[in-house]
């Protein structure tokens, strides 16, 4: 399907949100070129911020084929004379991910200053369920845990990701399958400490929750468990409920619209690149410096 998809897209937009995008990233880049620092830079094509743009776009617009953006970008874009080749472009985007990854931070900083923040996991599929016990995708990284809300067991990774009541994404941390959430809590919720974060009943835990406030004074509130004395009201728990409700509403929207349980990588760097860019193009959105 998205091998047709230049038949059914508006041009305009197309060129509006690129240049949205690359007016945005061009701007943040000078504080880090030092550190992008290449041999053969005149042999480039394109700049470093074009790479990055046009990467952030495809994630956009949902592409989860490298070749078939590729193709879309050669056909609606740039010539072929005057884009690197796709082998090439893969490469690069790769060794901008530390680039993508920066920008995508100094954005959530932002996020410091709403209301509140959510903290909640994603599991992310790798193979089908048949196929479990002989895949060698990202074999030692990725194991076989269980989703509770699927009631299913799955070969592939854990995204922890906290949000904002903004819907703004902050930290996130990708674990293997079996990790629990309580064990990388910690992790996500320091890289942005928010003050006030919110967490469902997988991170009940009152060590975490004294250790969170100890040491980086985050209040981190969560439901009780059924066997624990402390009593909440009902008032309350409706609260919770519907305050944590946004992430689920995040997921979603992540999930249908930016593909993020269906990256094809099987490297590394590129999970990473490529994960990266779906929540910089989704925050990009959330924040309104580029239509959806």
């Amino acid at each position: 399907m998205q091998e047709h998809f230049h038949f059914t897209i508006d041009q305009a937009k197309i060129q509006k949100q690129y240049a949205a995008i690359l007016f945005f990233v061009s701007e943040q880049l000078p504080c880090i070129q030092m550190y992008l620092q290449r041999r053969n830079c005149h042999l480039l094509k394109q700049e470093d911020e074009v790479i990055i743009a046009i990467h952030i776009l495809g994630k956009l617009l949902g592409f989860t084929s490298e070749r078939a953006w590729h193709r879309f970008v050669i056909g609606n874009l740039f010539t072929k004379e005057m884009f690197p080749e796709r082998s090439r472009y893969n490469r690069r985007c790769r060794s901008l991910r530390w680039a993508i990854k920066w920008i995508r931070h100094q954005l959530a900083k932002r996020g410091q200053h709403h209301a509140y923040a959510v903290v909640d996991s994603l599991p992310i599929e790798l193979c089908h369920h048949a196929r479990i016990y002989r895949v060698k995708r990202f074999q030692g990284i990725a194991d076989i845990g269980y989703c509770a809300s699927k009631k299913m067991a799955y070969y592939g990774l854990k995204l922890h990701l906290q949000i904002t009541d903004q819907a703004l994404p902050m930290g996130y941390v990708v674990t293997e399958a079996s990790c629990h959430d309580r064990t990388a809590a910690e992790t996500v919720m320091v890289q942005l400490p928010h003050p006030y974060t919110l967490g469902d009943k997988g991170y009940v835990s009152q060590d975490l929750q004294k250790k969170l406030y100890d040491e980086y004074k985050i209040t981190f509130w969560t439901p009780v468990r059924k066997n624990q004395k402390i009593h909440q009201s009902k008032a309350w728990k409706r609260w919770m409920k519907r305050k944590r409700k946004v992430i689920e509403t995040v997921f979603s929207v992540l999930i249908d619209q930016y593909r993020i349980t269906e990256i094809r990588s099987n490297s590394v760097s590129g999970f990473e690149s490529s994960l990266d860019g779906i929540l910089l193009a989704y925050s990009l959105v959330i924040l309104g410096l580029v239509e959806r």
